[in-house]
């Protein structure tokens, strides 16, 4: 006899599992825990053979049925179910694999060691948010570039430009990585080059003017907060280092006998020695009777831990600056590059190895902590010495 809904739910389980047949090969089989699982019993090639069709209650008895009827139709013509079954779950796990989520997860966990924490976080943060739960579970293989439009269309809808651009690059980058390995054959974000409006750079707030400049040395010198924070706010344009370096230096990294830092920088991977001027030597020692038992310079209101990263510029908005459209921790860098150029007549080069960045010389050599280290020495003292000038009220002051 058939089996029916009643007694497939009614089965109960017992000391050995049991089977119930429903007919044309097909049975119910009952394991002594109470799991139920559909069984197909049949013959290809002179051999006997099972195929399984899942679990009830998840698969139903007339789902089971109609399984098994399909699988019946194969035999007909002389198909191996049970092989057409293997075949499918191998093309379903090489599409999964194929997948763009699979694919940019793949990328960027080999990319990914090479970058900055906070650069990984934001690029991985942004497929998951911005583009994975759309096209995610697509082959990326076929990802028209009307499809990924659709998809960066989304983010740019939110007036989130500069994301919606971030996102375009990012998939370019996963499926170029999907080209070179096999897995597609072209980066469809090469189509929609001007398919979306372009942002408007916005760089970090700075003051270049010289007169500017020491008022507002002038105003960090008559700070009335931490002690550890009128440092930093003292150190900030003398070092002109990024602001995460610099509330991270570690007394260890600190040589006052050569009068250097050296530090790691996380962005561009590299080494970096920073000269100290005797005025920035002055500051340190001053600061290291206070935290020198401390790992950090600067350390924040847990002593384990560094100041917080918005220290800088959250003095500086108490002192009066509007940090998005007059200076902020960052901008202590242009100030340095531009009036370092334009007024002290530096070396270009001399300035961006002082800035870390990543600067090839003639013969292509990558960047090095020692390069030109005699003459930004010099240079970190006529710095730090002209910005004495500024401090004083001198209008073009010389070294």
């Amino acid at each position: 006899m058939k089996l029916n809904d009643m007694a497939v739910r009614k089965a109960k389980p017992e000391a050995k599992s049991y089977k119930m047949a429903d007919g044309g090969g097909m049975y119910l089989e009952v394991m002594p825990t109470g799991s139920k699982y559909w069984r197909f019993k049949y013959r290809f090639g002179g051999k006997e053979k099972r195929l399984a069709f899942g679990v009830y209650p998840d698969v139903s008895l007339s789902l089971a049925r109609s399984r098994r009827d399909d699988a019946r139709k194969l035999l007909a013509n002389e198909v191996d179910p049970g092989v057409v079954k293997q075949q499918s779950k191998r093309a379903h796990k090489e599409s999964a694999a194929n997948s763009f989520e699979a694919i940019a997860r793949e990328w960027f966990a080999k990319f990914s060691p090479q970058w900055a924490p906070s650069h990984a976080e934001k690029t991985i943060r942004r497929l998951e948010n911005n583009v994975f739960p759309w096209i995610g579970s697509e082959s990326a293989a076929t990802i028209t570039p009307p499809q990924l439009l659709a998809v960066i269309r989304r983010t740019e809808s939110r007036g989130a430009l500069d994301t919606a651009h971030r996102v375009k690059q990012n998939c370019g980058q996963v499926f170029r990585y999907a080209v070179a390995t096999g897995r597609a054959e072209r980066d469809p974000s090469q189509d929609l080059k001007d398919a979306i409006p372009y942002t408007i750079t916005n760089h970090f707030a700075s003051i270049t003017d010289p007169e500017q400049v020491g008022e507002l040395l002038r105003a960090i010198q008559g700070f009335r907060g931490t002690f550890v924070v009128q440092c930093a706010l003292t150190l900030a344009p003398m070092l002109f280092v990024r602001p995460g370096e610099l509330r991270r230096a570690q007394w260890k990294d600190i040589d006052f006998d050569k009068a250097e830092w050296r530090y790691f920088v996380s962005k561009t991977k590299t080494e970096q020695t920073v000269p100290l001027a005797t005025q920035a030597l002055a500051v340190l020692r001053d600061l290291y009777a206070l935290t020198g038992d401390r790992r950090y310079v600067f350390p924040g209101r847990d002593p384990k831990n560094p100041m917080s990263d918005a220290a800088v510029n959250a003095a500086l908005r108490r002192m009066g600056y509007d940090t998005k459209t007059e200076i902020t921790g960052h901008g202590f860098r242009a100030m340095a590059r531009t009036i370092l150029a334009e007024e002290l007549h530096q070396k270009p080069e001399v300035i961006e190895h002082q800035l870390a960045h990543k600067v090839p010389d003639a013969l292509g050599s990558a960047y090095n902590r020692t390069k030109f280290l005699k003459e930004r020495r010099a240079m970190m003292q006529t710095w730090a010495d002209y910005l004495d000038g500024l401090r004083g009220g001198i209008e073009s002051p010389v070294p």
